[in-house]
């Protein structure tokens, strides 16, 4: 059974509130020069196009696992999954969020940086630096890995942001 549309659906409801919240990571406050000549008042943070993956958990993931993000590993249909992507150079950042209990807005969040996370990885293969991480299935057929977001190295930095409750 195909739980795309259905996990589309529910997960696109959320959109707005992480377009809010990327948003305010994105823009910077101009420098003098550029206000004075150009009127302009704030600036994109990255020059380039920045591809953005946001995951959504449902209530109560966050309290049994504050300090995980997960991506998809493994699906029936043998399709190419979000992990492969990634780690085959897809992708900038990764919204990674939490609903709230009434699945009205966001619970918390982390924007991670795919950039450290590749090379948290990397790292791993040739120093043996240990990522705390793991497989989980889903009763769908789904696999994730698991990532300890505190076992990744602290240069570069995997965090660009991150809600206050967590």
């Amino acid at each position: 059974m195909n739980c795309y549309p259905s996990n589309r659906a529910w997960s696109d409801r959320f959109l707005p509130e992480i377009k809010r919240t990327i948003g305010a990571h994105l823009l910077e406050r101009a420098p003098d020069p550029e206000d004075w000549h150009n009127a302009t008042d704030l600036m994109m943070l990255d020059a380039k196009d920045l591809r953005i993956a946001a995951r959504v958990r449902r209530p109560g993931y966050a309290n049994r696992f504050p300090y995980d993000f997960t991506i998809r590993s493994r699906i029936p249909s043998g399709a190419e999954t979000e992990l492969s992507k990634i780690v085959n150079g897809k992708g900038d950042w990764l919204f990674y969020g939490h609903s709230n209990e009434t699945q009205t807005g966001l619970f918390s969040w982390w924007l991670l940086d795919l950039r450290a996370f590749r090379a948290g990885l990397i790292r791993q293969v040739q120093n043996g630096f240990p990522i705390r991480s793991g497989d989980r299935a889903n009763p769908d057929g789904t696999w994730f890995k698991w990532f300890d977001i505190r076992s990744f190295p602290k240069y570069p930095p995997i965090v660009v942001a991150g809600s206050e409750c967590c």
